[in-house]
C-alpha cells in the first residue's frame, strides 16, 4: 500500500516539474531571468529550512562535507538554474522540457567516467539513443534542419551542470542528510544567483514592480510546489523505493513539459518532438540501467525456476 502511495506521489511530482518548465518561462519573460530565479530558489529554501528544523536535520559538517555540499550548489542550484533561466528566454518551453529529459542519461555517463561505473552494452544503446532524441530536438528547432539555438544550448548546460551536482550530491549524502544537503545547496545556489544578477541585471528589482499577478501566482506555485515540495517528495522515494525505480519516473516529466507547452503557451509539437521524446525516453531507460536491471533480475528468476524444477 505504502509503494501505491509513493507512486502516486511520484506521478504528482512528474506533472508539477513537467509544467515546471513552462511555469518558469512565464516567470523570466515577466521578470529579470536571474533574479528572479534567485528569488524563487531562496523561497523554495524558506519552505524547506522549517522543515529541517523541527526534524532536527541541522548538524555541523566536516570540510569535506562542505566542499562537496558547496561544489553541488554551485553546479546544480547556481549552473543549473542560471542556464535554464536565461535560456528559456531563448527557446520553447518544449524543446527546453525535452532536453532536461536528458538529465538521467547524463549523469550515468558522468558516473561512469568520474566514479567508474561499467560500461554496459545496454548503456552504450542508451547514450546513443539519447543523443539522437536530442539531436532531433535541437537539429530541427523551427523546421530550420542543422539550426541549434543559443537558448538551446544554454538548456544542454543546464542539463550537465545538474548531471555534475549529482555525482557531489551521492558523494555528500553518504554522511549527511539528503533534505539537508538540499536545503543548503539551495540557500548557496539563491545566494550566488543574487550576487550574479546585481551585477547582469543592473534594473532587475525594478521588473519586480511590473509583473502581473498571475507572474506572481506561477512564481509562487513553481518555487514552493515544485522547487521545494517537490524535491523533498522525491528524495523521500528514493529512500523508500530506490534509485534505480524512482528514477524512472523522470521521464514522464518532458512528456508533460509538452503538453504544458501546448496547452498553456500555445507552442507548436512538432513531429520530430515527438521522435525525440520517444528516443530520450529509451536512452534512459537504458543508459540509466533501468530495463537492465529488469533483464537481470528476469534472467536470475527463471534461473531460479529452472533450478527448483530440477
Amino acid at each position: 500500500m505504502q509503494k501505491a502511495i509513493f507512486y502516486i506521489l511520484l506521478l504528482l511530482v512528474m506533472v508539477i516539474w513537467g509544467l515546471n518548465v513552462v511555469a518558469i518561462k512565464i516567470v523570466v519573460e515577466a521578470f529579470s531571468p536571474v533574479m528572479i530565479t534567485s528569488m524563487r530558489i531562496f523561497t523554495a529554501f524558506l519552505v524547506v529550512m522549517p522543515i529541517l528544523y523541527l526534524r532536527k536535520d541541522f548538524c555541523k559538517l566536516t570540510k569535506e562535507e562542505g566542499f562537496l555540499i558547496f561544489v553541488a550548489a554551485v553546479t546544480g542550484i547556481f549552473g543549473h538554474h542560471f542556464f535554464l533561466s536565461v535560456g528559456l528566454t531563448k527557446t520553447t518551453a518544449s524543446n527546453a522540457g525535452l532536453i532536461l529529459g536528458l538529465v538521467p542519461l547524463s549523469t550515468s555517463l558522468l558516473a561512469m567516467l568520474l566514479l567508474g561505473d561499467r560500461i554496459t552494452l545496454f548503456k552504450f544503446l542508451g547514450i546513443i539513443c539519447g543523443i539522437t532524441g536530442v539531436s532531433f530536438v535541437v537539429l530541427a528547432g523551427d523546421s530550420q534542419i542543422g539550426f541549434i539555438s543559443v537558448g538551446d544550448f544554454y538548456i544542454f548546460l543546464a542539463v550537465i551542470t545538474q548531471a555534475v551536482s549529482f555525482i557531489f550530491i551521492k558523494k555528500a549524502t553518504k554522511t549527511v542528510q539528503s533534505r539537508l544537503v538540499t536545503g543548503y545547496m539551495q540557500f548557496i545556489g539563491a545566494l550566488l544567483l543574487f550576487i550574479v544578477s546585481i551585477r547582469l541585471e543592473p534594473s532587475g528589482f525594478s521588473t519586480l514592480k511590473e509583473g502581473s499577478m498571475t507572474a506572481w501566482i506561477v512564481f509562487l506555485a513553481s518555487a514552493v510546489l515544485a522547487t521545494g515540495l517537490g524535491h523533498l517528495i522525491y528524495n523521500k522515494a528514493i529512500h523508500h523505493l530506490g534509485a534505480g525505480e524512482t528514477a524512472i519516473f523522470i521521464n514522464l516529466s518532458p512528456f508533460f513539459a509538452l503538453l504544458g507547452s501546448a496547452f498553456f503557451l500555445g507552442e507548436n509539437i512538432m513531429i520530430t518532438q515527438v521522435f525525440g521524446f520517444f528516443f530520450i525516453v529509451v536512452g534512459v531507460l537504458l543508459g540509466t540501467g533501468a530495463l537492465e536491471q529488469k533483464y537481470q533480475l528476469h534472467k536470475m528468476k527463471q534461473y531460479e525456476y529452472a533450478a527448483n524444477k530440477k
